[in-house]
């Protein structure tokens, strides 16, 4: 089955979620003829005989994956120099944009094709479709929020008054990714045929993820551990079993558990930037989410099996395809993050680099950490990951181990990033510790916390992504 199209109906609903990527509704077009036949008013022009169809297109943020785009797919090419962002109103939405478009996708410039593109404002308040009891976007009407207790984020960490290992229950909702719209003006084909503004309302019936259809779910039966483990892959385009190619494993936060095995992808951005256009253009690698159906390790640093299961997986998965196996990268956020680091401690020799982003780990336990190649981002006002990362770099520098530091500002622009990360290579140390100054990691307004708000940051850096991706066992 195409992925990029297919109706919500189709997708089960599993704990914490509404649906998965999809809007439960018939055909747009043929609702539109429909009623246009049974009001009678319906003529040659009228918008139910010329819509063939109606495409969400979603794009994930630090934040989590949002409703930005509708695509309007029309019987013959559009002009689309006779369009404008009052062409189209679209319900509870704000149109920013309107172009046209040779295929369901957003683009920089307006390409006459049968498709009209109408780009929304993803500050919306209902762009958002991964809902957290903390974060952006409005909780679906009869759904769980999934509050705050089973997000792991009460000042920092998993076991912070959260959840406890074997918990199932999920701190986040994925939404139907919906749309409902009307054409308010004249749309004219470049053959100068007007189609008449309308007041029939049209609903998507299709949905196009960016990036996150371009992975694949599997399911990992690991007969060491004898745990289950759904995951995602993403295998690079152009794929050759004659050259050889890193991998990044990506673990999740506390909030992803147990709702769906698309949940890693859609969370935010920690695992679909490694397999965005831009950075597979600069490193083409295999990406790796899996999902945990059930919290896998918390304050007591003594996790479950899942912990080994996902050792396992990456070796499976290694020897599946044409991986390099000096080039194994994991990274992870809170829950995740406390995975890496020790999986990093107990599997010594398996991961060239990781990126910790959020968590902490017995500074007791951390002395194999001095020979790791790592990345360590925190905010300054996590309570709990802050000092817990400053106690492991500690012991790291006993060690004889040289740890580059800093201080970022969390709201600094792309450039300002960029020029921090270099600052940071400038010292040439095989372990970098850089922590978002106090109070610059929640937007002003925000009921997200410093802990949460330090991923929604962290994975839009490119910087550091590529330091991981140099990085060799």
């Amino acid at each position: 089955m195409d992925r990029r199209r297919f109706m919500a109906g189709t997708a089960t609903a599993t704990a914490g979620a509404l649906a998965v990527f999809g809007g439960a509704t018939p055909s747009s077009a043929s609702e539109a003829k429909a009623a246009s036949t049974a009001s009678g008013t319906g003529s040659a022009d009228s918008v139910g005989d010329h819509v063939k169809g109606v495409t969400a297109i979603t794009q994930v943020f630090g934040a989590g994956q949002k409703l930005v785009a509708v695509a309007i797919e029309y019987d013959r090419e559009i002009d689309g120099r006779t369009l404008s962002a009052s062409t189209f109103t679209v319900t509870d939405r704000t149109v920013t944009k309107v172009y046209t478009n040779r295929s369901a996708d957003l683009a920089q410039r307006s390409r006459d094709g049968r498709y009209v593109i109408v780009e929304l404002s993803p500050d919306d308040t209902a762009a958002a479709l991964w809902v957290t009891g903390q974060g952006s976007g409005t909780p679906p009407t009869g759904g769980g929020t999934g509050g705050t207790g089973g997000t792991g984020d009460s000042g920092g960490g998993v076991g912070a008054g959260g959840p406890q290992v074997g918990d199932t229950t999920p701190g986040g909702t994925i939404v139907a990714a919906k749309a409902t719209l009307t054409q308010a003006g004249t749309v004219t084909t470049t053959r100068g045929r007007q189609y008449a503004a309308s007041t029939t309302a049209l609903t998507t019936d299709a949905v196009k993820n960016l990036i996150v259809d371009d992975f694949r779910q599997f399911t990992f039966n690991d007969p060491a551990t004898g745990q289950t483990l759904k995951y995602n892959l993403f295998v690079p385009r152009h794929y050759n079993p004659r050259k050889s190619y890193p991998l990044v494993l990506f673990m999740h936060d506390a909030s992803v558990v147990n709702v769906a095995t698309e949940g890693p992808l859609v969370q935010g951005l920690g695992a679909v930037c490694w397999a965005s256009p831009e950075d597979q253009a600069r490193h083409e690698a295999f990406v790796l989410a899996p999902e945990y159906g059930a919290v896998v390790i918390d304050d007591d640093y003594e996790p479950s099996t899942l912990f080994d299961a996902t050792a396992n997986l990456v070796e499976s998965v290694a020897g599946q395809y044409s991986i390099d196996r000096d080039r194994l990268y994991t990274t992870g956020q809170s829950m995740g993050a406390m995975m890496s680091l020790g999986l990093n401690i107990r599997y010594p020799d398996l991961f060239a680099a990781a990126f910790i982003v959020a968590g902490q780990w017995p500074e007791a336990q951390a002395v194999p950490l001095a020979k790791k190649n790592l990345w360590i981002l925190v905010s300054a006002d996590d309570t709990k990951a802050y000092p817990g990362e400053q106690a492991i770099t500690e012991v790291i520098q006993e060690q004889g181990t040289k740890v580059g530091t800093a201080l970022w500002d969390g709201q600094s622009t792309a450039a300002g990033f960029a020029a921090d990360v270099r600052a940071m290579r400038a010292q040439r140390t095989p372990v970098n510790f850089s922590a978002f100054k106090t109070g610059t990691t929640v937007p002003s307004g925000s009921t997200t916390s410093a802990h949460m708000g330090t991923w929604q940051i962290a994975y839009t850096i490119p910087g550091i992504r590529d330091w991981i991706m140099r990085q060799s066992r």
